[in-house]
């Protein structure tokens, strides 16, 4: 009995930390009389997300769609290197600096210079999969190299061709580490897509959640501010769960990382 009751409080812990934390926001801004401009309460918020629901929720489906396509493009485009990569070590050696320096380059630096020499939207499409290309073909790479050696030198011994290896031994092992390069790149691209419409929205462009908050900014609108953000915060979770699940449902039958 003590210990289902103690499963039970592990369980709701932390959204009974996430309920204490609301309430005593929602205490200190009443009890203080903190105006809205500076610090609205979460009543507040979520009266401003259902007065702009119909605002915020096309703003959504423009970041959501972008960063659909950002991460669409970076997971083929991430395999389909990963794959040349780990077939040709001259092509990893010619193109993998280039990766490297798009990756450690701030995205903020590079948004408004895409901003001067594309459309809004393609900019901030660009700068999304940016951000999620590296993620992707990096855990290609790595999961492409972690087949077992002594099953490599196996298929060798029977004759497999490379593309047998690749098919039945490499792409199995690498599957794992793909499933988490999604999960981080789906963060990454929503990221990147935020990064260029801040961009955007200080030039006066663009429609999606980031320009929206800076537009609210503007207007001190603070209310709409903290809605869109937790609207953010809520797509960053539910793409991370998504991927998830997903690596959950392919992978719990045969793979450690999710028994």
């Amino acid at each position: 009995m003590k210990r289902g009751a103690m499963l039970l409080v592990e369980k709701l812990a932390p959204w009974l930390a996430f309920v204490v934390a609301i309430g005593a926001w929602e205490i200190i801004v009443r009890v203080r009389e903190i105006a809205p401009y500076i610090l609205p309460s979460p009543s507040a918020i979520v009266a401003a997300a259902i007065s702009d629901w119909r605002l915020l929720l096309a703003a959504l489906m423009v970041t959501l769609r972008t960063t659909a396509l950002a991460l669409l493009m970076a997971s083929l485009g991430g395999l389909a290197l990963g794959l040349m990569f780990a077939r040709w070590r001259w092509v990893e050696r010619s193109l993998l600096p280039f990766a490297v320096v798009l990756q450690v380059t701030p995205i903020i630096a590079i948004a408004p210079l895409l901003l001067v020499y594309l459309q809004t939207e393609t900019a901030v499409l660009v700068c999304a999969f940016i951000v999620a290309f590296f993620p992707v073909l990096s855990n290609v790479v790595l999961g492409l190299r972690s087949a077992d050696r002594n099953l490599v030198e196996l298929y060798e011994l029977y004759g497999a061709t490379r593309w047998q290896q690749l098919l039945l031994l490499r792409l199995p092992a690498a599957l794992p580490y793909f499933l988490g390069g999604l999960r981080i790149g789906g963060g990454m691209a929503l990221i990147g897509a935020i990064v260029a419409e801040i961009a955007a929205g200080s030039a006066g462009k663009g429609a999606g959640l980031a320009f929206r908050i800076v537009e609210a900014g503007y207007r001190l609108n603070v209310p709409r501010m903290f809605a869109a953000l937790a609207l953010v915060s809520l797509t960053g979770i539910a793409i991370y769960a998504m991927f998830s699940l997903l690596s959950r449902l392919l992978l719990a039958r045969w793979h450690e990382s999710e028994t």
